[in-house]
């Protein structure tokens, strides 16, 4: 660290300069932090606002998050924090520096406690919080008395550190009245046991997207959708602003991507105003608690594109508590191709365990979602299709969890696969076909909006089988095996490669998640 300044602007008379007062490393459940010197105003007066300004510069190797403690008297409507960091050049190869910022209240930054007031990363400059409104991505209420803390969180920081300014403004005065939080339904109008389309990853202007939460359901209406799932990074202060954009025709679920530094998750479908802290990283061994916390929280535990290229966004938890896998993310692109083969390597250990009809055969289901920020981003691209019981919160969760889904790059792009043995036996997308070793199996895909792709069976052996889909008009494909030969089969429907190399398919325009063959082990 270089030095701590903070001085008055609208009471210049009071200057100070002083090295920074280090609390220390202190760990807090599992956050490491570095605690700078107080800032302190004076108890409300005859003005009607007091600014203060601090100025620091943290080095290479800082700890994940910096606190900065502003000490709040009474009579206080208003806390108002901007911040600026300079941003160095740095040579190829070398990041450069970035800066998150958030706020914790008087009842303090404890690792999953009940302080936090909101979060915005890199995406804002500055925030406000009072009794009935705040920035997107913060919480309004009450400004109580007591440390509330500005908290610093250095992602990257350049070689030659990273110079940060932070101004803090606080105005006195009679505070506002805080709203009670409206939440949309947990129902919409369903078409009772059907299957149903949805997009579980999107960001509105709550975190670091560009729409609002009015535009994004236009679009996931106009992109065919069902149900949507509000996942912004590290806050729930989405969560009251969604229930005028629901309707009979879109269900709203709510959740949060909690964005740590050693990949993403999405909570899906959390109770309204379910907080899940993310000031952790693999090896605090502090993932399987909030896991918990998500799904005690009524929700699903997703890690989001685990092998996604951008700092900090490569899975490092593992797979153990998930209760689904988005291996699609966006437009396809290499990484995707990567998640997706990883994660059909992981059904061929489970193939054998008793895969197939739920979570306790401990497999993880697949699934895909669009990720959209702002234009020209598309809601629905690609799509996860569930059958469910009906259009509800705990119907949709359901049929997530049981992997009865395939995901789409579209709505013009539907599917139907299934097997069948002897004696009548059938099993859908996520089930398990219950037939001895050697009894014949019949594969059956049907597939409408995708002339003239390639559809492929893969099994535990790899691909088995290929088939070009008709130029127009829906196609059929079937296939026989036997459990002995496929311990489980999954479709998928390929374009034609962007660029032609011997082995490699095109992107997916569709997949679907398996059919498990055979008896359990």
């Amino acid at each position: 660290m270089c030095n701590d300044e903070q001085h008055g602007d609208q009471h210049g008379d009071q200057r100070g300069e002083h090295s920074i007062s280090r609390r220390g490393l202190f760990v807090t459940g599992a956050v490491t932090a570095l605690t700078l010197s107080s800032v302190s105003f004076a108890e409300a007066a005859a003005e009607k606002s007091d600014t203060k300004v601090v100025r620091g510069t943290l080095p290479p190797g800082s700890p994940d998050f910096v606190h900065l403690p502003v000490e709040i008297p009474r009579g206080v409507s208003e806390i108002r924090v901007s911040y600026a960091y300079e941003k160095p050049p740095v040579p190829a190869g070398t990041q450069g520096n970035a800066l998150d910022i958030g706020i914790f209240d008087e009842r303090g930054t404890e690792l999953g406690g009940e302080g936090f007031r909101g979060w915005s990363g890199g995406a804002r400059s500055e925030f406000f919080i009072r009794g009935d409104e705040a920035t997107p991505g913060y919480i309004p209420g009450p400004i109580r008395a007591g440390t509330w803390y500005v908290v610093l969180g250095p992602y990257t920081v350049a070689p030659q550190g990273l110079p940060y300014t932070v101004t803090v403004t606080l105005t006195y005065g009679t505070p506002a009245r805080t709203p009670a939080p409206v939440y949309p339904p947990e129902r919409a109008r369903g078409r009772g046991r059907a299957w149903y389309r949805g997009d579980c990853h999107l960001h509105s202007w709550y975190s670091d997207g560009r729409r609002t939460p009015a535009e994004i359901a236009a679009l996931a209406r106009a992109a065919g959708l069902d149900f949507i799932n509000s996942s912004e990074h590290n806050t729930h202060a989405a969560h009251a602003h969604w229930a005028q954009a629901a309707g009979d025709d879109l269900l709203v679920l709510l959740g949060e991507e909690v964005t740590t530094r050693n990949g993403h998750v999405v909570a899906l479908g959390t109770d309204p105003g379910t907080f899940i802290d993310w000031r952790y990283r693999a090896r605090d061994n502090r993932f399987g608690h909030y896991a918990r916390e998500i799904r005690r929280a009524g929700g699903l535990v997703v890690p989001a594109h685990p092998h996604a290229t951008c700092i900090g966004c490569n899975w490092k938890f593992g797979f153990g508590e998930a209760d689904a896998v988005e291996v699609w993310n966006g437009p396809y692109t290499p990484d995707d191709e990567v998640s997706l083969a990883s994660w059909d390597n992981t059904l061929v250990a489970s193939a054998r365990s008793g895969g197939g009809g739920g979570r306790g055969g401990r497999w993880t289901p697949a699934m895909g979602n669009s990720d959209a920020h702002r234009d020209p981003d598309a809601v629905g691209t690609p799509q996860t299709v569930v059958l469910a019981d009906d259009l509800t919160r705990e119907a949709i969760l359901d049929g997530i969890r049981a992997g009865r889904s395939y995901v789409a790059e579209s709505s013009a792009v539907s599917l139907s696969f299934g097997a069948t043995g002897g004696r009548g036996r059938h099993a859908g997308i996520g089930e398990r076909l219950r037939v001895d070793a050697d009894d014949p199996v019949t594969v059956r895909l049907e597939v409408t909006g995708a002339p003239g792709r390639t559809a492929r069976f893969v099994t535990d052996q790899g691909v088995l089988h290929t088939a070009t889909l008709p130029e127009s008009g829906p196609g059929t494909v079937e296939w026989r095996t036997t459990a002995a030969y496929a311990a489980y089969v999954r479709a998928e429907v390929r374009h034609a490669p962007v660029v032609p190399i011997p082995g490699f398919p095109g992107p997916l325009a569709a997949f679907t998640n398996p059919v498990f063959l055979g008896h359990p082990a």
